[in-house]
């Protein structure tokens, strides 16, 4: 799966989402589109193609075959599927960064990219900015879960912005976190060596992007805090032209032959890419375990649509789910667990509640349980990478 970063308004308890009216099963609640966001690096290295403002994948479906396959001669049956135009792509003039469009393009040259365009310093790797992304990927390897450059967009947003107050209390309105919460989640991202590894992120950070306007985010707690900001605002989104052509597939209305053959064509791709592949929002939602409505990406791009899985009723919390479908069917204790090291929070929410009296597992147990979901997840993976790769 082909994952880039979105930063998005607080999924912390503490704030939340209600609603106002009744809402029913499978109903849009409300589409929105980031604040800041920004591609993996690792993802951007192994070049797969998004549009550098909205994300959305630049590849057609049958390059992105050709690619994730290894098979160069590879052709796509259903061509008019695939939705991706090359025709209307465009480059940045100076730096030849990709977007799917002028409207993208000029998007991102209002917002942030002028304060962030290398020009034609973009393969320098002596450029300030590139010696920032690549001390981030060699701290910070696959599978991302967050990215350096949420936070240079953020830096850029402000610099570019003529109204930078109002930008500021934007990003204000996230959820800040106690020090020692803000180092948890440093080590958590950077691993055991996070505390040299901040410190050398710190000095290219400021070395490449320090703004008068922002000194307190350049300060060693600034900078902690605003790591600490997007390693638990992130929301991770996969954009995919070969997955829209497969769904698109789904679809058509096929005699029955046909119908198997262009399947046999799919599980036989599948399997061909399994074999060669070697990733701000007003997003106010809290957790649940047992979640009333869930986040996707429908136009294949950075727009979020957030969509009720069960009737709602006036007055009741949206809520939506930080774990995966695996991890919500684990054990109480397993699932505190998780959500304490990843979000800093201990769930109180009607499952965990109904569960209180359940043993605690003990550290044998609990290993031999998350070995098992470990299992369970790469395959739940490698089918989610069948149909987002």
């Amino acid at each position: 799966c082909v994952c880039v970063c979105v930063l998005c308004y607080s999924l912390f308890q503490g704030k939340g989402l209600f609603a106002k009216k009744s809402i029913k099963k499978g109903e849009a609640i409300f589409l929105e589109r980031p604040l800041v966001s920004a591609q993996f690096l690792w993802n951007a290295l192994y070049k797969y193609k998004a549009c550098e403002y909205c994300l959305r994948a630049l590849e057609t479906a049958e390059e992105n075959a050709r690619r994730l396959s290894g098979i160069p001669g590879l052709s796509l049956p259903h061509p008019e599927l695939c939705r991706v135009r090359p025709e209307l792509h465009q480059a940045c003039p100076q730096c030849q960064v990709m977007y799917c469009s002028s409207e993208c393009r000029q998007s991102a040259a209002d917002q942030y990219h002028r304060a962030l365009c290398l020009g034609p310093s973009q393969e320098d790797p002596d450029h300030p900015i590139n010696k920032l992304k690549d001390a981030w990927r060699s701290m910070h390897y696959p599978p991302e879960t967050s990215s350096i450059m949420l936070m240079a967009r953020m830096v850029a947003v402000v610099k570019q912005a003529k109204d930078k107050a109002h930008w500021q209390k934007l990003f204000s309105y996230f959820c800040s976190r106690a020090a020692n919460e803000e180092e948890e989640i440093a080590h958590k991202l950077l691993g055991d060596q996070f505390r040299g590894q901040l410190a050398l992120l710190h000095s290219l950070f400021k070395a490449a992007l320090y703004d008068d306007h922002l000194t307190r985010w350049f300060v060693p707690e600034g900078f902690r805090s605003l790591f600490a900001l997007v390693g638990t605002n992130g929301q991770g989104i996969g954009t995919s032209s070969l997955s829209q052509w497969v769904h698109a597939c789904d679809a058509l209305e096929l005699p029955a032959q046909q119908r198997e053959q262009l399947d046999s064509f799919i599980d036989q791709l599948y399997k061909d890419i399994e074999k060669g592949h070697s990733f701000i929002s007003v997003l106010q939602c809290n957790h649940s375990c047992i979640p009333n409505a869930e986040a996707s990406f429908p136009n294949n791009n950075f727009l979020l649509k957030l969509s009720a899985l069960s009737d709602i009723t006036p007055g009741e919390e949206i809520c939506i789910s930080y774990l995966d479908c695996c991890q919500r069917d684990r054990s109480r204790h397993s699932r505190h667990k998780i959500l304490r090291e990843n979000y800093l929070f201990v769930c109180s929410c009607p499952k965990c509640v109904s569960q209180m009296d359940e043993l605690d597992v003990t550290s044998e147990e609990e290993e031999e349980e998350e070995g098992e979901a470990e299992g369970e997840t790469e395959g739940d993976e490698m089918e989610d990478e069948m149909t987002d790769v």
